[in-house]
């Protein structure tokens, strides 16, 4: 054999042992059709259970801010004051009537019992005694009135303090120290983090599949990857006439951290199982529009292979609709079977 055949045969091997432990590297996992869990996904957007916006009842200029967006706050506590002088001073005023009737109302009595013991003597008429006791009887309303008014008064000026009426987060503060406050403007809105709930509205047809039974959901968060088990699916009995879509409330686990109402959630909802070819989502290539996976082509290398990706599954991994068979290996790092695969090249 000459020395020129032996360098031929030489390098073809010294490729192979390089690229073989590359290779190696690569973890790969068999792809079976499987019995997996159908589910309609619907987006949805998380809200808390407990929320409010507190708005005021009275004009005034608001004197104190307490709090600002993001401050956990307790059930009764203080949020904000508006200026009470105005109704401060009614309630004074409210006193001064108090006063006032209380005066004409003992003189009303006075007058009804001297002009009663009068009649008894007969120094007097009964048309007499009538009118004493119709004066007394106004004077006693009079009272009930101021009373009343007090009252009211009373209820105005603790409009001007506002509290929490429950205990959580501050979600925003919507008003400035010194803006002025009217009846119907929104001052805070207050919400509590332990109870979360994602809305989504599903068409008719839909909720005709999900009706059956129990219906069982998981939440997805795309931002942060996160799933998450539904709690409990409550179906609103009412539809919308105009997007023939009900709304349907689903529940997510008590104290689930880091959920903030207004966020971006997808539900899926169980249909029920059918057999499908699924990849685990860490196996996928993505590339502009291309959709693909590495498939060890049986030599010790991979090829690259374009698929249909179908919708991810409640286990995480993700349906392949066109592309793959049942016992092909799938490499599951795309990037270091790419590497492997042009080393070997």
């Amino acid at each position: 054999m000459t020395r020129y055949s032996i360098i031929r045969i030489v390098l073809p091997a010294l490729a192979l042992a390089i690229a073989n432990p590359l290779q190696a590297q690569v973890p790969t996992q068999r792809i079976e059709a499987r019995s997996v869990g159908l589910t309609h996904p619907a987006e949805a957007t998380l809200e808390a259970v407990r929320q409010a916006t507190l708005a005021a009842q009275v004009p005034g200029r608001i004197v104190e801010l307490k709090v600002d967006a993001g401050d956990r706050v307790a059930k009764g506590q203080v949020l904000l004051r508006i200026d009470a002088a105005e109704a401060s001073q009614a309630v004074a005023g409210a006193e001064a009537g108090i006063a006032q009737a209380q005066a004409n109302q003992i003189n009303a009595k006075a007058a009804y019992e001297r002009t009663k013991s009068l009649v008894e003597r007969k120094f007097v008429s009964q048309s007499a005694l009538d009118q004493a006791k119709a004066s007394f009887d106004a004077a006693e309303a009079q009272l009930r009135a101021a009373r009343a008014g007090r009252g009211q008064a009373a209820t105005v000026q603790g409009y001007t303090t506002i509290v929490a009426p429950l205990a959580g987060l501050v979600a925003a503060r919507h008003v400035e120290q010194g803006e002025m406050a009217q009846p119907g403007r929104q001052l805070v809105t207050v919400y509590d983090p332990a109870a979360m709930r994602a809305v989504v509205d599903v068409p008719q047809q839909r909720l005709a599949g999900l009706a059956s039974g129990q219906i069982k959901a998981r939440v997805e968060l795309p931002d942060t990857g996160r799933w998450l088990e539904a709690a409990g699916v409550t179906v609103l009995p009412a539809a919308d006439p105009r997007t023939h879509t009900v709304r349907v409330r689903v529940d997510l686990p008590a104290n689930a951290e880091g959920l903030v109402p207004g966020t971006f959630a997808r539900v899926y909802f169980a249909t029920g199982e059918a057999p499908r070819i699924a990849v685990p989502a860490g196996a996928i290539l993505r590339r502009g529009e291309l959709t693909g996976v590495y498939v060890a082509d049986g030599k010790g290398g991979f090829a690259l292979r374009q698929i249909r990706a179908g919708e991810p599954l409640a286990d995480g991994s993700v349906e392949v609709l066109a592309g793959l068979v049942g016992g092909e290996e799938v490499a599951l790092d795309p990037v270091q079977a790419g590497i492997a695969a042009r080393a070997a090249r």
